[in-house]
């Protein structure tokens, strides 16, 4: 029996020899996107990971048996399963795979394509609990100083993560932002968040600052004359991508002295919703903040505050 892949390389080595999959599946797929689209309000990155995960199982079927993407099993899907979980594969990867598969069978049922749902009797795999890194105060403060609000391209930078710092944006919202969605009179911001589901979040003086400043001074010179709807544009005069303000932000985080290794966007608005919990906010009035659907996402930053809690106590108290 052959060996399983362990390493990344050699995954992707194995996938790519897959066939293709057949056309009937790839439009079956897609026309299940469209009303999963139409029902549920998913975000392009959702339909985007949902398609790239249909399509890698209808390629595996593909490899193993005549037959379409409906016809599969549970017992070929219990085979994939257990290959992934043979050649290494991260159990989140494995678990959002497996939620595209549900949502793919229960439209197919609903649709009458299929008669039985062959992941009905499939366990999700167990994730690991992981806690959102935050940076801490002074840090973020030094990773704000970083930019060289000099340049139009600085001052933009310094714009974005004053933003992103005061309101908790997930970067994805951050670079899709219109320039009409910012009213900087009333001091909000209009967020379209996942789902497609809107809604205002203060941005505070610091961040009304820069924004004014960027507005002024470099959007213009960015904007080159042009109708361009996006609100904050690289220095080639586009809305930068989440790659590329990810690659800024790392960076700048080496340029503050930072670890950019500790330093994601995500960490940004990780570091936004523990401090306002460390200095007291409320727990509710974060979760409209951060655009969760369900307090319980949101509850996890409770745990996160504790814990920094107790690193003071321990630090500080002659009994710690």
């Amino acid at each position: 029996m052959p060996s399983l892949p362990r390493t990344a390389a050699e995954r992707r080595q194995r996938v790519a020899a897959w066939p293709a999959p057949a056309e009937p599946d790839r439009a079956e797929i897609e026309a299940f996107l469209r009303r999963f689209w139409a029902e549920t309000g998913a975000s392009r990155a959702t339909l985007a990971a949902y398609r790239s995960d249909l399509t890698l199982v209808a390629r595996w079927c593909a490899g193993r048996r005549a037959g379409s993407l409906r016809s599969v099993g549970r017992e070929d899907l219990f085979a994939l399963l257990a290959e992934r979980s043979g050649a290494g594969y991260a159990p989140r990867s494995t678990a959002r795979l497996l939620a595209a598969l549900r949502a793919f069978f229960a439209d197919a049922l609903r649709q009458g394509r299929v008669a039985a749902d062959p992941t009905a009797l499939l366990d999700r795999p167990a994730l690991p609990r992981s806690l959102p890194k935050a940076l801490t105060e002074s840090e973020v403060e030094a990773l704000l100083q970083a930019p060289e609000p000099a340049t139009a391209a600085g001052l933009a930078e310094r714009a974005m993560l004053e933003l992103l710092y005061a309101s908790g944006l997930r970067v994805s919202e951050l670079v899709a932002l219109p320039a009409l969605a910012l009213n900087l009179r009333q001091g909000v911001v209009r967020v379209r968040g996942k789902g497609g589901k809107e809604r205002l979040v203060p941005i505070g003086a610091e961040a009304q600052h820069w924004l004014e400043r960027y507005l002024a001074e470099a959007r213009p010179a960015l904007v080159r004359g042009r109708a361009v709807p996006a609100l904050f544009l690289a220095g080639n005069g586009e809305a930068p991508s989440r790659q590329q303000f990810w690659a800024r932000l790392k960076a700048l985080a080496a340029r503050a002295g930072i670890d950019p290794a500790r330093v994601t966007p995500h960490g940004l608005r990780h570091s936004f919703a523990t401090h306002l919990l460390n200095r007291g906010a409320d727990l509710r009035v974060l979760q409209m903040l951060l655009g969760h659907a369900s307090l319980s996402t949101t509850q996890i930053y409770t745990h996160l505050a504790r814990e920094g809690l107790k690193r003071l106590h321990a630090a500080h108290h002659p009994r710690g």
